[in-house]
């Protein structure tokens, strides 16, 4: 399997490269570079064709993707074994719903969510209906046609009846909670899987009446994650402790529940015969759960620890479709085979990234299923990692990622075509939201978000010479860290009052901590910003600590005194910080995930002078900055390019 995966790699990133300008193209017209503000730009950050859900027509697999600009369904014809056509989807940040009535496919869109038609005879896409909500998580078609959507933020269903182009709004499927991950609609029931604490509802159609009818054992689960149905059963995905749930419709009390050890997520169910075929994570492998005698049988593992969004049952097979691939397994003879779509024709495209960082030599670009690197030939080539790598730090010749979900830490060294897992931060951490490197401590921290309903953010401690980890949880009490910077044995915490997604904060302002990495003990804390949510970014200089909230606040602290000293508005949102050649530089935006300019802070006068303007970056969570490490440059995006902005100052 490792050398399939390797495979998978090379033909990723050989399709993935791209040309570009060299990073050390310049003007030279000083010792490192161009004037202070020029900027060059070095092609899409990050590109890929991350799918989040599938469903057939015919012989042909119609997939979806999620973030790029637009988004595409592609049709992937599985006899001829390759991508026939795509279709563009106007808005949306992403796709992870999908369904079908007769011939037509269903999209819902996230950012908006917006839902559309492709035409599959016409090639046809129209946008039929909008909705006041953040995410459409997944569809449903009913025998009769009706196309059902489960919704986040507000946790809502609604109805959409193609043959009038009405919508109904079920309303919210159970008070209190945010999110409608998986359904499922039958001649007369629509089943609701909610989370971030799980319940599991069956809507009257006709009524509109709302029924409770989760096991009781399962109360304490995060999400009714995934769903599938047949004529008599429903299979379910329970978050987060590897669980399948199978429930007779017509009984809800005859239901078994069959674990995975090793699972935390089931995140694809199909029924095929007198089978359910379900996905797990973090392992990626593919299991096979026999309705009539409870036994779970292990098939294989198409992609190891990748997550699979969809199964679909087809011409007695069953297929999954995972980032930029699909897998079928033939339950006759047992084969699993993997296919690698870019290969076949599917078109990618720049995304939203997560972050960008420099070790001097490639600059990288966290996004889904990877990273995409940059190197001084004005290329890019794309290294596979399963999930979304959202915070990097360079320690010994050696860059570690912290990837998105499961709190995973990965190590690459530069210049090769791989990344490895190197430890599991476990404890329901779910989200790295930043690393950084102690030299006198020989310490990597980083400080995740718990998982969606959890409460307590971690921060954990990465000996990168023995690879012990020690995990601290909680660290601020009700909040999570943000960001984090580290110096001389001290890490510096900037927090976010909201813990896991799904659960109100308990707190209003959001902290800078001071956290001892000898001790490993929380020595300060104060808040810095009033009503500030998050601290965007934290940096340290010549003995003082400087932040940025994300209402775009910057301030200074004197650790000594523990006290606030000064404080200026750079933004409407603040963004990233990093320190170059004794200057602070910020990012900072009109919108959460925009970075519009770059700045340098005067701390003689304490103003912040622009560099950079009129940028429009595209971030995917709240914009990001990079120092290049041989001076002279940061690294940003202009729209969804990387750019280097030249820092050269006379």
């Amino acid at each position: 399997m490792h050398s399939l995966r390797r495979l998978i790699v090379l033909t990723t990133a050989l399709c993935l490269a791209l040309p570009g300008p060299p990073l050390a193209a310049q003007a030279a017209t000083s010792r490192c570079g161009p004037a202070e503000g020029t900027i060059t730009s070095l092609g899409p950050a990050s590109v890929t064709n991350a799918l989040g859900n599938a469903e057939f027509v015919g012989d042909t697999l119609y997939v979806v993707t999620r973030g790029l600009s637009p988004n595409v369904a592609g049709a992937y014809d599985v006899t001829a074994d390759r991508v026939t056509a795509h279709h563009d989807i106007p808005t949306g940040i992403g796709a992870w719903a999908m369904t079908k009535v007769g011939t037509d496919v269903y999209i819902g869109t996230h950012v908006p969510s917006d839902l559309y038609k492709l035409d599959t005879l016409s090639g046809q896409v129209t946008k039929v209906a909008s909705f006041d909500d953040h995410f459409i998580w997944n569809l449903a078609a009913s025998p009769d046609g009706k196309v059902y959507l489960g919704m986040s933020e507000t946790g809502r269903v609604a109805e959409y009846d193609p043959a009038t182009g009405a919508t109904r709004d079920l309303g919210v499927a159970s008070p209190g909670e945010q999110y409608v991950r998986s359904i499922a609609a039958d001649a007369d029931t629509v089943y609701a899987g909610v989370g971030a604490h799980a319940h599991l509802v069956a809507i009257d159609r006709a009524t509109g009446a709302k029924k409770e009818i989760l096991p009781p054992e399962l109360a304490t689960r995060d999400f009714v994650a995934s769903m599938a149905m047949s004529t008599t059963h429903l299979a379910m995905g329970i978050s987060s402790q590897g669980e399948l749930l199978v429930l007779n419709k017509a009984d809800p009390s005859d239901y078994r529940i069959a674990s995975v050890p090793g699972e935390k997520y089931v995140t694809s169910v199909a029924f095929l015969g007198n089978h359910v075929y379900f996905t797990g994570r973090p392992t990626g492998a593919l299991y096979r759960y026999h309705l009539g005698t409870g036994q779970v049988e292990t098939l294989g593992v198409p992609y190891p620890e990748a997550g699979t969004p969809a199964l679909v049952a087809h011409d007695g097979k069953i297929w999954g479709v995972q980032d930029g691939a699909v897998f079928s397994y033939d339950p006759a003879g047992g084969d699993l085979d993997y296919r690698n779509l870019v290969a076949r024709g599917l078109r990618a495209g720049p995304e939203q990234p997560m972050n960008v960082f420099s070790d001097g030599r490639y600059v990288y670009a966290g996004g889904k299923g990877g990273v995409q690197v940059h190197d001084a030939s004005g290329g890019s080539r794309r290294i596979g990692v399963p999930g979304e790598p959202k915070s990097m730090v360079e320690a010994g010749g050696r860059v570690y990622m912290g990837v998105y979900t499961q709190a995973l830490l990965y190590g690459h060294v530069p210049g090769s075509d791989t990344a490895d897992l190197l430890a599991r931060i476990g404890n329901r951490q779910d989200r790295p939201r930043d690393m950084a490197y102690d030299a006198r401590t020989g310490t990597i921290v980083i400080a995740t978000q718990p998982e969606p309903g959890q409460e307590g953010g971690a921060l954990s401690l990465y000996d990168p010479d023995t690879g012990e980890l020690d995990v601290r949880r909680p660290v601020v009490p009700g909040q999570s860290v943000y960001s984090v910077t580290a110096e001389r044995g001290t890490a510096y915490l900037g927090t976010y009052i909201q813990e896991g997604f799904g659960l109100p904060p308990k707190t209003t302002t959001a902290r800078l901590a001071a956290y001892d990495l000898r001790a490993r003990e929380l020595r300060w804390q104060l808040e810095p910003v009033e009503g500030a949510a998050y601290l965007a970014g934290v940096a340290r200089l010549d003995g003082r600590i400087y932040g940025v909230s994300d209402t775009g606040v910057f301030f200074e602290v004197d650790p000594v005194r523990r006290k606030v000293t000064r404080t200026v508005r750079v933004g409407t949102y603040g963004g990233q910080l990093v320190v170059q050649g004794g200057t602070v530089y910020g990012v900072s935006g009109e919108a959460v995930s925009r970075g519009d300019r770059v700045y340098r802070m005067d701390l003689r006068t304490f103003t912040a002078r622009t560099i950079a303007d009129g940028l429009a970056g595209d971030w995917f969570d709240g914009a990001k900055l990079a120092a290049d490490p041989r001076g002279c440059g940061l690294y940003t995006l202009r729209g969804r390019d990387l750019i280097r902005i030249s820092t050269e100052r006379d």
